[in-house]
Order: C-alpha cells, then sequence, then structure tokens
C-alpha cells in the first residue's frame, strides 16, 4: 500500500466511519470500530468491502456488518463485494422462504448462516447453487427438525460424494470435493453445513485434534434447533446418535489436545484447531465439551435403563451372499412392536465405521418386526423373537 493511499483510505474512514454520517444508517454504533478495523485490514481491498457494505439493502446491514468485522485478514482484502452480497442475498432469501427461518434469532442466522465459509476452505461461492439444489427437497416441511432430516437424507446422492483417505487435501471445500468425489470427515462436514446453511438452518463444525486415547482426530456437525445444538455427520444415525459418542465421553475439557470445539464466526477470544495446519489460528473456536459429556452421560444412563432388555444390531448388506463392510447398504429400518412404530434408524453404508451400527433395544423374549424397503422399493418385514442375548441381524437390500 503507498502511502498516499494510505492517507487517502484513513481520511475515508475517519468521515464515513464517524457515528453520524448518513451511510450508517442501519448498523448499530458497536459495529463502527470493528469495521474500522477491518477497512485499514483490507488495505487495497477497501473500497469492495466498502461496497458490500453499503450496497447492501438496508435489511440486511446490520448482517454485513457482522461478517465484516469478523472476516479473516486474507478474506478482507481478496474477496469482492459481489462475492459477499450475492452470499448474503440468498441467505437472507432462504430465511424468509422458510418458517423456521423466520423463527431465528438474528445473533444465530449472523453466525451460524449467514458465513460464506466454516473453516479454512477455498472460498467456493456456493450459496445460490446450493439453495437451489436443496431448497426443492423442503416443499411442504414445516419444522426444522424435519428439515434437518430431510438434508441428510439426500446430501450424499445430491452431491455425489462419499469418504475416502484418497482425497486431495482435508479441508476441501464443496466444489473441491464434488470434483473428485470424495472427501475427509472434515470436506463432508464442510458440504453438510453449507447445505444446511443453504436452506436457513444453523449449522457449523465440531471436532477434536485427538481423542482421548490419542489415535487421530475427527470432525462432525452441528446443527441449531430451538434453542439447542444437536450433532449430527454426513453419513447421519440420527440427532446425537454416532459410533463417537463414546470416544466424546471420554474427552478432557481442560486439555485442548483432546478437548472437542465448535467454530464459530464471530470471534471468541480461542481457536479451532486445524490439525492439517496446526499455526493457523484464523478460525474462531469455542469449547464445546462439556455439552458432549453430558450427552455421553445421558447415553449411559438410559443404556442402564435397557438392562433388561435385549440389543438387536442391525446392518444391511447387497445380498446375502455379501460379508465385507463395502458392501453393506444404507437404508431407513423401522422398529415395530405389533402393528406401531416404535423407532427407526439408519444402517451404516460402505464407506462409515465398522462400529457404526444401528441399534434396537426390546425386551427379552418379545416378538417384533424389523421393517424396510428393498432396492426395488417394495416394502420388506421381518418378524422375529428375542431371546436374553444380544441379536445381530443382516438384511439384504436385493433378493
Amino acid at each position: 500500500m503507498t502511502k498516499s493511499f494510505a492517507l487517502k483510505l484513513l481520511l475515508f474512514v475517519a468521515i464515513v466511519l464517524g457515528g453520524c454520517h448518513p451511510k450508517n444508517k442501519g448498523i448499530p454504533a458497536h459495529y463502527l470500530p470493528m469495521l474500522e478495523a477491518a477497512f485499514v485490514k483490507a488495505g487495497a481491498n477497501a473500497i469492495e468491502i466498502e461496497r458490500a457494505l453499503y450496497d447492501s439493502p438496508y435489511a440486511q446491514r446490520e448482517g454485513m456488518a457482522f461478517i465484516i468485522s469478523h472476516m479473516p485478514e486474507h478474506d478482507l482484502q481478496t474477496l469482492t463485494a459481489a462475492f459477499l452480497l450475492e452470499n448474503a442475498h440468498y441467505a437472507y432469501h432462504a430465511r424468509e422462504v422458510f418458517p423456521w427461518g423466520r423463527e431465528l434469532p438474528d445473533s444465530v442466522f449472523y453466525n451460524d448462516v449467514l458465513p460464506y465459509v466454516i473453516l479454512n476452505e477455498t472460498r467456493d461461492n456456493w450459496r445460490k447453487d446450493f439453495f437451489e439444489r436443496f431448497s426443492h427437497y423442503l416443499e411442504g416441511v414445516t419444522t426444522i427438525q424435519a428439515a434437518v432430516d430431510t438434508i441428510n437424507k439426500v446430501i450424499r446422492d445430491e452431491v455425489l460424494v462419499d469418504y475416502s483417505t484418497k482425497r486431495d487435501k482435508p479441508d476441501q471445500s464443496p466444489y473441491e470435493s464434488m470434483r473428485i468425489n470424495m472427501a475427509s470427515c472434515s470436506g463432508l462436514s464442510i458440504l453438510l453445513t453449507d447445505a444446511f446453511r443453504a436452506v436457513a438452518i444453523p449449522s457449523r463444525i465440531a471436532g477434536t485434534p485427538n481423542w482421548h486415547d490419542m489415535r487421530g482426530n475427527h470432525n462432525w456437525n452441528e446443527v441449531w434447533i430451538e434453542g439447542e445444538w444437536y450433532f449430527t455427520e454426513y453419513y447421519s444415525s440420527g440427532l446425537n446418535q454416532s459410533w463417537f459418542l463414546a470416544d466424546a465421553g471420554k474427552a478432557d475439557p481442560n486439555n485442548p489436545e483432546t478437548s472437542i470445539f465448535a467454530s464459530s464466526w464471530k470471534t471468541t477470544g480461542r481457536h479451532f484447531p486445524l490439525v492439517w495446519a496446526r499455526n493457523n489460528h484464523s478460525v474462531p473456536g469455542l469449547n464445546v465439551t462439556e455439552r458432549y459429556l453430558a450427552i455421553y452421560q445421558a447415553d449411559e444412563a438410559l443404556k442402564a435403563s435397557n438392562l433388561n432388555k435385549v440389543a438387536i444390531e442391525v446392518r444391511m448388506f447387497r445380498n446375502a451372499n455379501a460379508r465385507s463392510g463395502d458392501e453393506r447398504v444404507r437404508t431407513r429400518v423401522e422398529l415395530l412392536l405389533g402393528k406401531d412404530t416404535v423407532g427407526f434408524g439408519y444402517t451404516s453404508g460402505p464407506t462409515q465405521d465398522m462400529n457404526d451400527v444401528l441399534t434396537f433395544y426390546v425386551d427379552q423374549n418379545s416378538e417384533f418386526t424389523l421393517a424396510y424397503s428393498d432396492f426395488a422399493g417394495e416394502p420388506v418385514q421381518q418378524t422375529l423373537k428375542s431371546g436374553v442375548d444380544k441379536m445381530q441381524m443382516q438384511l439384504n437390500f436385493e433378493k
């Protein structure tokens, strides 16, 4: 930045960000010092950032001020006004289109729907595309929980990305993953959170740098539903249900290496750990370990209440001759007692952890039915009787 340009920039900041300037209508005063700092960090790109702020519709101006106030310095220096304005336009449009969006508090919408990026991934312009890809699946859906379930069901078949250690890098952006049809747990989490945000579902990424036994890291997703955060995954087993819960329940909230963190757009005073870029502290984070300990403890209490019940482990394979993990099929299975559906879940697909097994609990020595649809969409029911020991069921997707 030349000296003359720097002087002009400082003059601009002093004049425009003066609290009484007419351009500041719609921007609460507490943002002005942060905006001043952001404009200075933007350097020669300040004109683009200024245009994004002041070309925003009045009703969107505070949201844009929030985004700019907490933007990473690299983004301040490189992103265009057009990029930021389109992102905001479709985020606000989704907020108006979907009933759960209209009910969101501004603070949640700003931090967990409006941001155009989650971690340090490439800044793809995904918002318009993802709104158009996923919004039609939600026609007739009226609740945010049903919307979460719907996006979880369709995400894989819509973007055609699966887990693979052969992916290019862990922190792939949506289009980087879609180009090669594979991603790490982090890349899958980025895809799913962007899909949620595109339809006004507040979402962020959670994860740990290392499990309690130091065997490696893992990232997953969280969604905000009526005031509470729940965890889910790209290959979902349901809200607050996953193979990793037992490991998360052993995390140490006082050890940053084995704590569980959630991402944030707003500055928090600490950072979300990027294990592939340990020195990159640009992503704000929250230590949410205590919540996972509580979820784990509640899950353990529920299992203890099932001591007089039998665990029914359900795996779905392509056919009766299949045995390997990559021949597993992900599909919805319902548990019926008599004619009543008392539970449901999803079997694990070929890329999910082998320990991720759909499990139901039924009374000892009782009759129950497992119901699902086969590869041709035909309904299938199997009525069985439990004993006193765990049952391992292999269902076949093909006849």
